[in-house]
């Protein structure tokens, strides 16, 4: 196939590029060109997507597209330049774009999404950023046909070059062993997906034509699960101690991400539903999933500097131990 990635040069961007030419596809990554360099193998295509005719560098036709867009009037240039000579589209969605993240085991066929803002600010908050999403998927069908066009909701990315810290402060973590503050309890649902896993399935979408909207993420685990795939690439003793997550808010410990926070950690029960998606019909269709520790491995390696710890997310280690002490003097 001939592959157009609007993006093309962080993380995703680059594993689709990457995986993309591995499997013998010619590649065209299209984007401004300040947040990283394409691939080697892949031609570049420097443009402007805030401008209505940003996209008029790209050239000829392709039997893919794969577009990372959050800025709905990015969605809508890209239907403008492109339309007609696209024979498939992908939009990278989000798992952001649903409007219950209470209720456990929801599927994407079923699961009311929030309405869209077609002008909004994707930077504004988790919610606008759902809503701008949700609009991107409106204009993309629309645009490109709903036959033609598949929706990846995708959820939380993982992997080699992930830029968040969030997964790779769990790496860290493992390699320094130990006594771990896990949050919340060993049953509760942890839910991600490998960079590469990913790309891979969007990449096959392209070429089999798979359209309509499906959750990109794997199937969830138990969070006890979850800490073992890094203990067993880490080959590091280490023991999990168990934190309320009432302790942890009370001490001002953010989830998610942040300074001061626990990546992958969600306060329940409003959050129930975010982490433990039914994604029956995405493994159905041909997503296909790594064992975690193998995910854990490949970052590990890819990390040069284990004794770094990025103050942008997660727990400092005198933060960490300090909690630690106080959960068992409680």
């Amino acid at each position: 196939m001939r592959i157009l990635v609007l993006g093309g040069t962080v993380f995703l961007g680059r594993a689709l590029a990457r995986q993309a030419l591995q499997a013998g596809h010619d590649v065209v990554c299209a984007a401004r060109g300040e947040s990283g360099e394409p691939v080697e193998g892949a031609a570049f295509v420097r443009v402007d997507r805030d401008r209505a005719d940003g996209l008029d560098a790209i050239e000829g036709a392709f039997d893919a597209v794969v577009d990372v867009a959050r800025h709905p009037h990015h969605v809508r240039h890209a239907v403008g330049a492109l339309s007609g000579r696209v024979a498939h589209y992908t939009l990278v969605s989000s798992c952001s774009a649903y409007a219950d993240s209470v209720t456990p085991g929801q599927t994407a066929a079923t699961a009311p999404l929030l309405p869209p803002d077609f002008d909004g600010d994707p930077g504004a908050g988790a919610e606008e950023y759902g809503r701008c999403k949700v609009a991107c998927e409106r204009l993309a069908a629309d645009g490109f046909g709903a036959d033609r066009t598949f929706l990846v909701r995708a959820g939380m990315i993982v992997g080699p070059e992930d830029p968040t810290y969030r997964f790779e402060y769990w790496v860290r973590r493992a390699l320094r062993g130990g006594e771990v503050l896990a949050p919340g309890g060993p049953d509760e649902a942890v839910q991600l997906v490998d960079v590469r896993d990913l790309a891979d399935w969007i990449i096959a979408a392209g070429g089999s034509g798979l359209a309509g909207a499906l959750d990109g993420i794997g199937a969830p685990m138990r969070r006890e699960e979850f800490h073992a795939g890094f203990a067993e690439a880490a080959g590091v003793p280490q023991q999990l101690t168990w934190v309320a997550q009432d302790f942890l808010l009370d001490r001002e410990v953010a989830p998610w991400s942040g300074p001061r926070s626990l990546p992958f950690w969600l306060p329940l029960p409003e959050y129930a539903g975010f982490l433990s998606r039914d994604v029956t019909a995405s493994l159905a269709a041909g997503l296909r999933t790594r064992p975690l520790a193998e995910t854990v491995r490949d970052t590990i390696e890819a990390i040069r500097d284990a004794s770094h710890i990025d103050a942008k997310n997660g727990l400092g280690i005198d933060e960490e131990a300090q909690l630690l002490r106080e959960w068992h003097e409680r």
